[in-house]
């Protein structure tokens, strides 16, 4: 039985439906060099789509074995600084490196506005690389930027992804994800508080990947942190009741805030109420 199991798995992957999560990071805006700003790939295909677009999320890129030639669609969640500070180089350094293609975003309202102005920002540096003697693909360079409505926002033979509203803080829009591909359903909350928008999009996938904070370590901040993240975070506490109701395959924990606590600390926390298959994420992990 085992066996069979092992073939059909390795039949899976040959059909290029081994379809699985890469995080590039599980960071925050605290600079910790351990953890790159939040950002990940879900690989199917042989293509790749990214989620976010933290600081340092073309190496991770590179370091996780994906190919500059794959990096042609991302999804954004909200314009945060630390989802979107590695917009730039996004844009230019597989440009530079190997993409062949234009890039595809799409995000929330303010997302053309934002590429429209790095584009500018980085003007000469594509007139000297474009017209200079560098050797270049002009079509590398060109940036597809969709601010989009919640619904399905995206297809193609590979996956289809559905953005649907979640509520961080005073963002007019935040979104999360959930992406259909033909083995997995893979959903990301986004920076978000509890949601329900979230336990509907999630119910029964194979993997969550939701980002956390540690409870405990939340009483031990000040007043002005605690009512900052009760009003834009989600709580270990409340994670584990979004995922009893949800039943995701698999929990992952990303953009986590112990502030203090150990791992350990933070599990326990969700498993107050949730029982399932919780793994506290770290930068290149693979989760299948």
């Amino acid at each position: 039985m085992k066996a069979f199991a092992v073939l059909l798995a390795i039949c899976a992957m040959a059909m290029g439906q081994d379809t699985h999560v890469v995080l590039l990071g599980t960071g925050n805006p605290n600079p910790d060099p351990e953890r790159m700003g939040p950002s990940a790939a879900v690989v199917t295909g042989g293509r790749v789509y990214l989620v976010d677009l933290g600081a340092g999320v073309v190496r991770r890129a590179a370091l996780a074995g994906l190919k500059m030639t794959q990096m042609t669609r991302a999804f954004v969640t909200h314009l945060h600084t630390d989802h979107t500070v590695g917009l730039p180089d996004m844009i230019f350094t597989p440009a530079v490196t190997g993409r062949l293609e234009a890039l595809e975003l799409y995000g929330p309202p303010g997302l053309r506005s934002m590429v429209s102005n790095v584009m500018k920002a980085w003007q000469q540096d594509m007139d000297i690389r474009l017209h200079g003697l560098e050797p270049a693909m002009q079509a590398a360079y060109v940036v597809h930027a969709h601010d989009v409505k919640p619904g399905e926002i995206y297809h193609d033979d590979a996956v289809r992804v559905i953005a649907f509203p979640v509520k961080h803080g005073s963002w007019k829009y935040a979104y999360g994800y959930r992406l259909e591909a033909k083995d997995k359903v893979i959903v990301f909350s986004g920076d978000t508080t509890f949601s329900e928008a979230v336990a509907r999009a999630a119910a029964g996938c194979d993997i969550l990947v939701h980002e956390v904070y540690s409870a405990a370590g939340l009483a031990n901040r000040t007043p002005d942190w605690q009512k900052y993240h009760t009003a834009f975070h989600t709580s270990a506490v409340d994670l584990g009741k979004l995922a009893a109701e949800a039943k995701p395959k698999k929990l992952v924990l990303y953009h986590e805030l112990p502030m203090g606590q150990t791992q350990e600390e933070v599990l326990r926390e969700i498993r107050q109420h949730f029982d399932g298959n919780v793994i506290y994420g770290n930068d290149l992990d693979v989760i299948r």
